[in-house]
Formats: C-alpha cells, sequence, structure tokens
C-alpha cells in the first residue's frame, strides 16, 4: 500500500456511514466555531462600551475662583454624558449604590461635595487634592470594574488638564504683568540712579565747601582767642584815661576856688603856673596817644590793631575772621550813645593839649595875669566845667572798653562752637557724598538686573499664554507610531486563538482518526510510507480548516492581514505540525498520549503569550514559553497579519518545521520498532485507541 492509498483508506473509513460522516463534520467545524465564535464575540469589545450601564453622582457645591462661581462637578457630568462613552445615568447616591449592587449599573463614579473647592484650593495657602470617587462590584464583571477605573483616570486628566491649563493661564497672565511691572520699575530705577548722579556730584561741591568753612572756622577761633586779652588790654587803658581826667577836674575846681585870692597871690601863682605848666604837659604827654587813639578810633583801625597784635604773637587772622571782628566792632561803634561818649571823650582830651598849651602861656606870662586876674579867674572856672566834661566822657569811653572786653569772650566762644559745627557739617557732608555715590552704584546696578530680569520673561500675547497654557497643561502628547498594529481587540487576539483552533481541530480529528494503519504496518513493512500515509490525513484536514478559518477571520469578521498568503501558509504549517505532535503521542503512548495532548494544550494556553506579555509569566512557564510549539505560531501569525519582521516570521516557520519533523522521527521510530512485532487486537483496533 502506498502512502496516497493510506489516505484515501483513511478518509473512507471516516464518511463509511451516515453516523462517521456526522461525527468527522461535527469534529471538522470545532475549531471554526471556535475561533470564529470567540473571535466574533470579541471582535471589538471597545467600540461598544457606550451600551455598559453606569451612573454618575455629582454632589458638588460649587466654589469662588477669582470672584466668579465656578462648579467643575457640573461640567464633568455634561462632558461625560455629552461623551457617550458608557451609557451614563445620572442619579442619586442611594440609587446609584444599589444599582451597582444589583447589576444595574456596572460602576458608579461620585463627585464629592468639595470637588471644585479642592481644585481651586491650588492657588490658595491649603491646596487639597480633588477626589473622584469609583464604585464597583466585581460580581457584575471584573473586566467592568478594570474599565470602569480606566474611565476614572480619563475624567481625572480631563478634570486636571482643564484646572491645569486654567492655573497656567492665570500665572502666565501674572508673569506678564510682573513683566510689564518690572519695565516700570526699570524705568524708575535709571531715573534713580540720574538722580543720585546729580546728588552725589551735589554732595561733593558741599562736602568741599565744608571742608572749607571747617578750616576757616577754625581759623577765626584761633584768631579769637586772643580778643579777650587784647580788650582787656584796651579797657585798662581807658579806665587809666577816666581816671586822669577825673583827677584833672577835681584840681580846675580847686583851682576854681583859689581863684578868689589871685591877685593877691600872683607871685604864688606865677611859681604854681610854672609847676601847673610842667604837670599839664606831663598830663597832655599822657592823653596825647588816648587822643590819637580816639581820633582814630574805627571798625578797620580795631582789626588791623588786634591783627597786629595777633601777628605780633604769631597768630595770623584770616580774612573771614577780620571780617567777623570787624563788624563786631562796627555793631559796637556804631551805637548811637558810644559815638557821642567817644566824642565827648575826644573833646576833652583835646581840651588837655589845650590846657598843656595855656599853662605854658601862663607860665610865661605871669606878670600879665595878675593883671587880667578877672579874666584868668572866668577862664579857670571854664576849664573846670571842661574837665568835669572830659572826665565824666573818659568814664564813659571806659564804660564801652568794658562791655567790649565783656563781649570778646563771647565772640571768642561762638568762633570754637563755629569751628566744632564746621567740622561737624564737613564731616556729615562728606558720609552725604559717600553714601551717595554708592546709592548711585546700587540703582544703576539696580536698574540693570531688573532689566536682566525682564527680558528673561518672554513677552506674549493673550494667544500666545492661551497656548503656553494648554501645552503646559497637558505637555506630553503620545503619537502613534505603531509599526505593526492590530486594528482592534479582535485582531489582538486573532493569532492566538487560530493557533488554539488549530491545535483543537487536530485533537478533536485524532479523536476518530487512526494515527498509523497498524494493518499497514504488518502488510506493508515500510514505515516510513505508513508513517506519512497517517500524517498527511489529519493534515490535509487541517489545512481545509485553516483556509476556511482565515476566510472566516478575513471576510467574515472583516480583520485586517497584511500579507494573506503567509498568514495561510504559518495556519496550515502549525496545524500540520500539531498534527505530527498529537501523532506522535498516540503512536508513543495510545490513548494516554492522546490525554497528554490535551494537557499539553493547556499548558500552552498560559505559556504561549497570547493575551499577555511572556514576560508576566512565573519562572518555570517563562521557561516552557521558548520550548513549546504554539508560542512560535502566534509570533509567526502576529507578524504576517500585522506586518511586522517577516524574517521574524521565517524563523518562527523553521521553528516550527523542527518541531514537525521532530514528532515524525519520533512516530517513525515508534512505527520501525512495532514492524518487528504484531498482536491480534493491532488488526482489528477501536474507534479510539
Amino acid at each position: 500500500m502506498t502512502t496516497t492509498s493510506l489516505v484515501r483508506a483513511e478518509l473512507a473509513r471516516l464518511t463509511a456511514t451516515p453516523l462517521a460522516r456526522l461525527a468527522f463534520i461535527a469534529l471538522m467545524v470545532v475549531p471554526l466555531l471556535y475561533g470564529g465564535a470567540y473571535l466574533w464575540a470579541n471582535r471589538d469589545p471597545y467600540a461598544k462600551l457606550d451600551q455598559i450601564p453606569a451612573a454618575i453622582v455629582d454632589q458638588d457645591a460649587g466654589a469662588t475662583l477669582d470672584g466668579d462661581h465656578v462648579d467643575y462637578g457640573k461640567d464633568v457630568t455634561k462632558e461625560a454624558i455629552d461623551g457617550g462613552d458608557f451609557k451614563w445615568t445620572k442619579t442619586t447616591a442611594a440609587d446609584a449604590r444599589s444599582g451597582v449592587r444589583n447589576g444595574t449599573y456596572d460602576f458608579v463614579v461620585t463627585i464629592p461635595h468639595d470637588f471644585s473647592e479642592s481644585l481651586v484650593s491650588a492657588q490658595s495657602d491649603d491646596p487639597k487634592r480633588a477626589e473622584l470617587v469609583m464604585t464597583t462590584a466585581d460580581t457584575n464583571s471584573y473586566l467592568a470594574s478594570t474599565i470602569a477605573e480606566q474611565a476614572g483616570k480619563t475624567m481625572r486628566t480631563a478634570v486636571s488638564e482643564r484646572v491645569g491649563k486654567q492655573a497656567a493661564k492665570t500665572l502666565l497672565v501674572g508673569l506678564a504683568d510682573v513683566r510689564d511691572s518690572l519695565g516700570d520699575a526699570v524705568d524708575g530705577a535709571g531715573q534713580l540712579a540720574s538722580g543720585a548722579s546729580s546728588a552725589a556730584s551735589g554732595a561733593a561741591t558741599l562736602a568741599d565747601g565744608t571742608g572749607k568753612l571747617s578750616s576757616g572756622a577754625s581759623e577765626l577761633a584761633a584768631g579769637t582767642a586772643q580778643l579777650p586779652a587784647q580788650t582787656k588790654k584796651l579797657d585798662d587803658g581807658a579806665q587809666q584815661v577816666a581816671s586822669g581826667a577825673a583827677s584833672l577836674s577835681s584840681g580846675l575846681a580847686t583851682a576854681q576856688q583859689q581863684t578868689a585870692s589871685l591877685p593877691a597871690d600872683t607871685a604864688k601863682l606865677n611859681e604854681g603856673a610854672q609847676q601847673v605848666a610842667a604837670g599839664n604837659k606831663q598830663l597832655a604827654d599822657q592823653t596825647d596817644p588816648a587822643l590819637d587813639a580816639l581820633s582814630g578810633l574805627s571798625p578797620d583801625t580795631v582789626t588791623a590793631a588786634i591783627t597786629k597784635a595777633a601777628a605780633d604773637r604769631g597768630v595770623e587772622l584770616t580774612p573771614e575772621v577780620q571780617a567777623v571782628i570787624t563788624s563786631t566792632v562796627q555793631a559796637q561803634l556804631g551805637d548811637e550813645q558810644t559815638k557821642a561818649d567817644l566824642a565827648k571823650a575826644k573833646a576833652a582830651l583835646e581840651g588837655v593839649d589845650q590846657l598843656r598849651d595855656g599853662s605854658a602861656q601862663v607860665a610865661a606870662g605871669t606878670a600879665a595875669l595878675a593883671q587880667a586876674a578877672p579874666t584868668l579867674s572866668s577862664g579857670i572856672s571854664s576849664a573846670a566845667s571842661g574837665a568835669s566834661q572830659l572826665s565824666s566822657g573818659a568814664s564813659q569811653v571806659a564804660d564801652g572798653t568794658s562791655a567790649l572786653a565783656a563781649a570778646a569772650p563771647t565772640l571768642s566762644s561762638g568762633a570754637s562752637q563755629l569751628a566744632t559745627g564746621a567740622a561737624s557739617a564737613d564731616d556729615g557732608a562728606k558720609s552725604l557724598a559717600t553714601g551717595l555715590t554708592k546709592l548711585q552704584s546700587g540703582s544703576s546696578e539696580l536698574a540693570s538686573k531688573l532689566d536682566d530680569g525682564r527680558t528673561k520673561i518672554p513677552a506674549s500675547t493673550a494667544s500666545q499664554r492661551n497656548d503656553q497654557a494648554s501645552v503646559i497643561s497637558d505637555p506630553v502628547k503620545v503619537g502613534d507610531d505603531n509599526v505593526a498594529a492590530a486594528a482592534n481587540y479582535g485582531a489582538g487576539l486573532a493569532p492566538f486563538f487560530i493557533s488554539l483552533a488549530a491545535w483543537i481541530g487536530m485533537y478533536a480529528l485524532f479523536l476518530i482518526l487512526k494515527p498509523i494503519s497498524k494493518r499497514a504496518i504488518t502488510a506493508v513493512r515500510k514505515p516510513l510510507s505508513v508513517v506519512l500515509g497517517g500524517w498527511l490525513t489529519p493534515a490535509v484536514l487541517g489545512l481545509v480548516q485553516m483556509v476556511a478559518l482565515f476566510f472566516i477571520v478575513r471576510f467574515a469578521l472583516d480583520l485586517n492581514v497584511v500579507h494573506a498568503g503567509a498568514t495561510i501558509g504559518i495556519m496550515v504549517l502549525a496545524s500540520a505540525t500539531f498534527a505530527a505532535i498529537i501523532m506522535a503521542l498516540n503512536v508513543l503512548l495510545g490513548s494516554v498520549g492522546q490525554f497528554l495532548g490535551l494537557v499539553l494544550m493547556l499548558v500552552q494556553l498560559v505559556t504561549a503569550g497570547g493575551t499577555f506579555p511572556w514576560q508576566t509569566l512565573p519562572g518555570p512557564l517563562a521557561a516552557l514559553h521558548f520550548a513549546l510549539p504554539m508560542t512560535y505560531s502566534v509570533d509567526a501569525i502576529r507578524q504576517t497579519m500585522y506586518g511586522g519582521n517577516l524574517g521574524t516570521a521565517w524563523s518562527d516557520a523553521g521553528v516550527l518545521a523542527c518541531w514537525l519533523l521532530g514528532a515524525l522521527l519520533v512516530s517513525f521510530v515508534v512505527t520501525a520498532r512495532q514492524t518487528r512485532s504484531r498482536t491480534l487486537r493491532d488488526l482489528r483496533p477501536s474507534l479510539i485507541g
């Protein structure tokens, strides 16, 4: 018997009776129902999320932001209902809680009463995190609860974006205002720097002037220090003049009394006249300096005298000090009473000179005196009267010089105080100049720094700030750059369920197929032909199943397939490989091998990585991921179906081919051994086993 005849004989056996044909058709349809029905049910569940019942409870009381009332809870509720992502129902808290318990709602979103208040608190001193309460019940559906969590995250992102945009916009507007204010501050700082520069210049001039004032005041104080002593001497001289004038007045009065006996005492008068002449000469000699002093008495002469006196003592009076002295003396001499007293004193002193001359004439004309005794007596009376006036004037001069001497210490003390004050003013002016210089430097630096700060804040328009706020509130956008994309959820599961359907199809067929023909083993004794004959029958039937399943996936379910031919090839190769593996198990272990085929399918359900990434598997199962064949069929179908790396698909196909050849080799070895010994039971096998 040839391999082809073995295949025809096995197919004929499967369709020999109506019951056999029914069983054959049912088993052929199993993988189509499994793969097609499951993928149909899960083709695109996310497209029908709007049929999932959900409740939303808005308890938000609102808040005040920048003087306006805001109600973010109302906005979130409206956006959720208008968005239609789920079958939302706005209801009360009590209805929502009972509804999620009895299955009316799969989940409930509750917006607390302080939701808006918490959101706006970000701009206060006591910020609080807002909260959305998600109520779920896994008794309704665990996946529905998982979807609800994603819905909550979506709401949170939308609210965060809105609030973040508003906060960012407020911040940007504030920065724009700060930038404008900094511009004004820069202008003000520039004006301050300019004013400080002018003030510093004026302060420098003031400091220079106060320095000169301090120097002049010191010189004035030094010069006036000698003034009290000099005015004391002047006062002493005036007192002597007054004393001499008083003596003269007293003598003339006595002479007047004695002139009554003048004719009788002419001789004695001649002798007395000589004495008087001598005394008058002496008196005139004494009064001449006083007369000269009174004649030349003026502010300039007094100042010159004080200056000369100071120079004699090695002190040089400055023009300013001399001006102060001149002003003081001029004020004293300008007094009307002083002028009158000085005039009287001058007249009195001039009378002394006349007396001196007259005394000389009296001494020379004593003889004539006797003849003019009456006239002489009258003259003596007049002289007595003038001497009295001279005495009075000299007393007044003495009083004036005493007042000048008393005022001199005050003038000296004032000059010292002036020097001290001028020195303090000089120190203050210098400190002021230094401070204003620092102010000028600091204000210039302030203007520069403020301008630098202003330029670091970018200028923006209202439109730009709105765009910037949008970017700040949602700075990251996830771009879609899927190099090999599955169209929907069903397409994502298709490689796994196609592979699983191929295994289930082969497993079901081997419930009625004979792994190998034991009659052929006994009669033909050609192990290779027997093995190929036993394998080709399920392989051909698997090809039919996979092609039919491909058409269901591609056209009935409308799942996109990038490389259709390659996908069909991988599906057929996977089916043929699974047929060889299950056949080898049956050939090697019989009914136990068939059961192990079921166990191997269950292991590959979790290790193939068809739903979750294989990296999430426990260690031992992750190791089996790389050892079992369904891993490679799933990966290869993904590559060809989604338009991935065909090189990877070829590599996966190579692994499947190795499994195929390895399984056929096991079957060949076992079959070759069976050709050497057969039992009677082998000639009449049962339907299974």
